[in-house]
């Protein structure tokens, strides 16, 4: 069983930053490849960035690529998600997500737990 909390999430400007957390509950948090999602209002989700379990390979959505940047600590059982160069079209819910393999890793059902998401909002 893992649990995860994210923080980190609030309102900035256009062009700014914000820098996402996820702790992760449990002692097989470096078992665990993790993902980051979000949710803006009338969307589905999607996927934005992932790390696999050592921290080595990173992916990318498009439309974040450059821009974030995904990491982990696996001694503090954290992921965190840098976000540079914000813009108003990355207002969503942040979600982060913890999966068994990096297979098919932007594929939400991949994922075997989720955290209850931090709000991100980017003012024009």
């Amino acid at each position: 069983q893992v649990q995860l909390v994210e923080s980190g999430g609030g309102l900035v400007q256009a062009g700014g930053s914000l820098r996402l957390s996820c702790a992760a509950s449990g002692r097989t948090f470096r078992n665990y490849a993790m993902g980051w999602f979000r949710q803006a209002p009338g969307k589905e989700r999607e996927f934005v960035a992932h790390i696999d379990w050592s921290g080595a390979n990173t992916y990318y959505s498009d439309s974040v690529k450059g821009r974030f940047t995904i990491s982990r600590d696996n001694a503090k059982n954290t992921v965190y998600l840098q976000m540079n160069s914000l813009k108003p079209e990355d207002t969503a819910v942040y979600y982060c997500a913890a999966a068994r393999s990096s297979t098919y890793y932007y594929i939400e059902r991949q994922y075997e737990y989720w955290g209850q998401g931090t709000q991100v909002a980017v003012s024009s």
